[in-house]
């Protein structure tokens, strides 16, 4: 009778200790074409940081997987255009060109240097 009790408590500590898919407030992303499931949290997180906006820049409000604000539109293009930089850019993986690379935490990128 141990052993069947040691057992099953070792079976129910092996299943409660097995990774859960991590899902949002939604569920798993959706309408996903360049990045993975595992990329979008880093990515938001670096769209914010190197363009100084919130979410709502890109998408629309209570539907995230939505294509109709055309900031998204423009975001996966510029994920492309990084993409295809770095990997041009060097065969090591390293990567070289971020959002930040351009626009340094503005919305558009400056196309000119700073007057002096």
């Amino acid at each position: 009778m141990r052993l069947l009790a040691t057992i099953l408590f070792l079976a129910a500590t092996l299943v409660m200790a097995q990774d859960q898919p991590k899902r949002g407030p939604g569920g798993p992303p959706k309408n996903l074409q360049l990045l993975t499931p595992d990329q979008v949290r880093p990515m938001m997180g670096a769209f914010r940081t190197a363009l100084g906006v919130n979410c709502m820049f890109c998408h629309v409000q209570g539907d995230m997987a939505s294509d109709d604000n055309p900031h998204k539109i423009v975001a996966r293009k510029m994920i492309k255009i990084m993409n295809d930089a770095n990997a041009t850019l060097g065969a090591d993986a390293k990567v070289k060109v971020t959002c930040y690379t351009c626009h340094r935490g503005k919305e558009a990128p400056e196309s000119a240097p700073p007057a002096q």
